[in-house]
């Protein structure tokens, strides 16, 4: 098949490798290249890189709602568009230029989840399972009739990185397969138990340990490695990346022992972390370092 591809970040790359392998790729739209590192030069996107060292061609508008941008795409004369977090919302002319219309692959069993940060929200919401859903898009805010849907459990210490990775590589197999299948029943989401994952706020991260020890453990999951739930020790934010919970009590805050630490009700402890300016290391490490005071904020 002729096939446009639009995706952006990491979690996109295995898809777009799949889909090199067995279709026609004529053209990879993401978005453009962003300032990042100290010297905030312009970095290309994961799937503009690869896309590029695949020898495709690329193309980053800043939007699609101009009539020129429309029109180039429309004259690829593509069978079908593959889109997975590309970031950009597509007009209706957009899902209207292929010719079979336009597929999103999303990370979550829709109708629940619905937006930006599915695999995030899944974990912070101690949902035990999620899963992959390719549905045919339109206008709406991933409100699209589903194709093709697989579900999968979400371990008790999964992290959101770990969940990533195994959910993309789901996503890769099931286009492989949706597209051989085609046309396929296209069924519409249920209208009960629509959620949505609304972007992650950095506001979030802060830990509050009068919480209790599942919500605390859900939100280090949920939030490694990006944005990283933190606490302050001796005045250095730490970044906490994997928990479980534990047995212990204590006040809110206490450390009980090593890098366990009481909640509002229970205790979790932490098993990876990482301070200012260095890499992430384990708990153990951590701590030959860092002298933990009986109280963390």
């Amino acid at each position: 098949m002729k096939i446009i591809f639009m995706g952006t970040p990491d979690f996109s790359v295995p898809i777009l490798e799949a889909l090199a392998q067995a279709h026609e790729i004529v053209a990879v739209y993401c978005q453009p290249p962003r300032p990042a590192g100290r010297g905030k030069a312009d970095r290309p996107s994961p799937v503009q890189t690869r896309a590029k060292a695949l020898g495709l061609t690329v193309r980053h508008p800043v939007s699609l709602r101009s009539i020129d941008v429309q029109q180039d795409l429309a004259d690829l004369d593509a069978d079908i568009a593959v889109v997975v977090a590309y970031g950009l919302i597509l007009p209706q002319a957009v899902l209207d230029a292929p010719r079979l219309g336009c597929l999103n692959i999303h990370a979550s069993l829709l109708p629940r989840w619905r937006g930006a940060a599915p695999i995030h929200r899944a974990i912070m919401a101690g949902d035990t399972q999620t899963g992959i859903c390719i549905m045919q898009m339109e206008a709406g805010l991933d409100t699209g009739p589903v194709l093709l849907c697989e579900a999968t459990p979400i371990g008790a210490t999964e992290t959101t990185a770990d969940l990533h990775d195994r959910l993309s590589q789901m996503g890769a197999r099931l286009i492989g397969q949706a597209l051989a299948a085609l046309p396929l029943p296209a069924v519409p989401q249920p209208e009960i138990g629509v959620t949505y994952a609304a972007k992650i706020d950095k506001a979030e991260a802060r830990i509050d340990w009068t919480r209790s020890a599942v919500e605390v453990d859900r939100q280090i999951r949920g939030l490694s490695p990006f944005p990283g739930a933190w606490c302050e020790v001796r005045g250095e934010r730490v970044k906490l990346l994997r928990s479980h919970l534990a047995s212990g009590q204590g006040t809110a805050g206490q450390v009980i022992d090593g890098f366990t630490v009481a909640c509002g009700d229970g205790a979790v402890e932490i098993t990876l972390a990482q301070r200012e300016g260095k890499r992430p290391m384990s708990a153990t490490e951590v701590l030959r370092g860092l002298d933990l005071p009986p109280q963390l904020d």
